[in-house]
Formats: structure tokens, sequence, C-alpha cells
């Protein structure tokens, strides 16, 4: 029921690129040699959930908690531990701790939750945080014998980014999952070429990223409208 109300919230807009991100999804399944299930309802998933996370919506955060899982199963049978880890330790923990902070911070009577701006001292420890994760995690997948080590350090570093920043309810969360998304795009793209039916995982990131784009795009606008109506 809620999924059903949040779409009629959709603008033209939104409900185009939702539906060319599902199209898009659905031919290249059919198009693939080999066809992975797992692949395509999480790709699916995942583009339903930036949508409602682009809105401001809660429902967006529990679509993340779902593709996470899925995404997470996904990285394990191609041994990209550190993506498996990474989302079901790290991405899927956030993001049900985001539900939550959203669900406490709704702006005003709407859906939409209250974009909040971090102070410089949130700031430092972010990325000071981001650096310790990453030098820790560079060694725990090298001793894995995580697939494509450099890439998927870099990938640990911008979802950590990325999930903090969504859990913080900053716009700039879009343009940490953005960098994020280049990162997997480069990961499934060389996964793909041993296996084919990893191909809608490269459409799949590609078309995060777009959403990602317009996600920052959309907070920001979020921002400065609930800014000002604040100074009214």
């Amino acid at each position: 029921m809620i999924f059903f109300t949040s779409f009629r919230d959709l603008t033209k807009f939104e409900r185009i690129l939702w539906l060319s991100s599902i199209g898009i999804i659905a031919i290249s399944s059919l198009f693939s040699q080999e066809t992975n299930l797992l692949t395509i309802i999480a790709s699916l998933i995942g583009v339903t959930a930036l949508i409602f996370v682009a809105k401001g919506y809660v429902l967006g955060q529990l679509l993340t908690v779902v593709f996470a899982a899925f995404y997470g199963i996904i990285s394990f049978f191609f041994c990209y531990y550190g993506e498996m880890i990474t989302y079901l330790f790290m991405t899927t923990p956030i993001a049900i701790f985001s539900v939550i902070s959203w669900w406490r911070h709704p702006y005003k009577d709407t859906k939409e939750v209250t974009v909040y701006r971090l102070s410089p001292k949130q700031w430092l420890f972010l990325f000071l945080s981001a650096a310790g994760v990453t030098a820790a995690f560079y060694f725990i997948l090298g001793a894995l014998g995580n697939a494509n080590l450099l890439f998927s350090t870099i990938s640990i570093t911008t979802s950590f980014i990325a999930s903090t920043l969504t859990l913080y309810r900053s716009p700039y969360y879009a343009i940490g999952y953005a960098a994020n998304d280049i990162i997997l795009i480069i990961l499934w793209v060389l996964a793909t070429m041993e296996d084919l039916s990893y191909l809608p995982m490269v459409l799949c990131f590609i078309l995060f990223f777009a959403n990602d784009v317009y996600g920052f795009y959309n907070w920001r606008r979020m921002q400065m409208r609930q800014n000002k109506n604040n100074d009214n």
C-alpha cells in the first residue's frame, strides 16, 4: 500500500526515469545469453529504491535494505568479498538505522525527510573514519583473495561515505553513491567479461549513476525549499 501511495507522488520526470530504468534492465536480461535471476531482481529493486531515496522517502531506505541483501549474495558468488562484506555488514545495518533516522525526522507533515547539514567537525570525523575503514579493509580483502582488490577497496570507501551521509540525511549522499557507481561499473564490466550473465549489473549501476545525479539535484532543491520555508 505504501508503495502505491508513494508512487503517486512521483513527478512525470521521475516516473519516466523509473520506468526507463526498469525497461532497460528487463530488455538487457532478454538479450543476455545467460540470465541470472538474482541480478535481475536486485537491479529492479535497486532502481526502485533510488527513485524514492531521491524523493527523500523512507520507502527508499526500506527497499535499500532488501537490495543490499540480494547484492551481497550476488557478490559472494563472484568472489567480490569486499562488496559482500560492505553490503551485508555495513550498507544493510546503516540502511536500517537510516530508516529509523528518516522516520523520526519527517519534514513537517509530509513523507519527505528533513534535510540535515553536517558541521565541519562531522565532516572531519567522517573522512578520518573512512580512511581507517579503507586501510583496514585493504588488508582484510587481500587476505581473503578478493577479486580486483584495488577497485573493491575504493568501493568500500565510497560506500562507507555515501551510507553515512544517507544516515545523516545529507544531499551529498548522492555524490558519494555516484562515485561508488563508477567504481562498481568497472568491477561488473570486469565480471561480465568472464560471465555475460552479469551484464544486467553493469546496466544496473549505470542507471544507478543517473538516478544518483538526479538524487543530488532533487535533494538540493529540497534543502533550499525547506530552508526558505523555515525562514518564513
